[in-house]
């Protein structure tokens, strides 16, 4: 073996812009009991593998409707740039952390080049798994949001591969 090549190797590795990828956990929100509610705040979460989060009752344990796998839709991730894109093309002063209905809203990271790596979030791992499609409640937001969330505009749905707990400004990082 070379003198220094693995070791080398991994510097280069680490160094390159891809794998510097790291952004932090703005704001963390759960469902509310009741469907359409607005999304309440938390300061931390507890996920947990193939289940999601824990005490967010509309997705906790939920299984696809078409495969009888887990859902990809254990955790929802956007990125606090994108929310900000949305609303200055719409002409709002802005759109209020939680409103856009994710679960984690993030700062500083790209989420949809994501998919398919997984991401080391506080003590827990998510896989991304793809791509949100928004829903009807976008346009109660500001009419021709849902519009302009879709082509990959709206964050990523996410499946926990390994349980602990996301604080608010807890590190993202990819790690495969």
């Amino acid at each position: 073996m070379r003198p220094g090549g693995f070791a080398a190797r991994l510097r280069r590795v680490a160094a390159h812009p891809e794998n510097q990828s790291r952004g932090r956990v703005a704001s963390l929100h759960l469902h509310p009991p009741v469907a359409g509610e607005p999304m309440l705040p938390a300061d931390s979460i507890e996920v947990e593998t193939d289940a999601g989060i824990v005490g967010n009752i509309r997705y906790w344990q939920r299984q696809s409707r078409s495969t009888d796998q887990p859902t990809q839709r254990q955790v929802t991730l956007i990125e606090r740039e994108q929310i900000a894109e949305h609303a200055s093309a719409l002409g709002l002063p802005g759109i209020a952390a939680g409103r856009v209905r994710s679960n984690i809203e993030t700062e500083g990271i790209n989420l949809v080049p994501l998919a398919g790596r997984d991401v080391r979030v506080g003590g827990a791992v998510l896989h991304i798994a793809a791509p949100r499609d928004p829903c009807h409640k976008m346009d109660e937001i500001a009419p021709g949001l849902r519009e302009r969330m879709t082509n990959d505009k709206q964050g990523v749905l996410a499946v926990v591969v390994q349980s602990g707990t996301i604080k608010n400004g807890d590190a993202i990082q990819p790690i495969n």
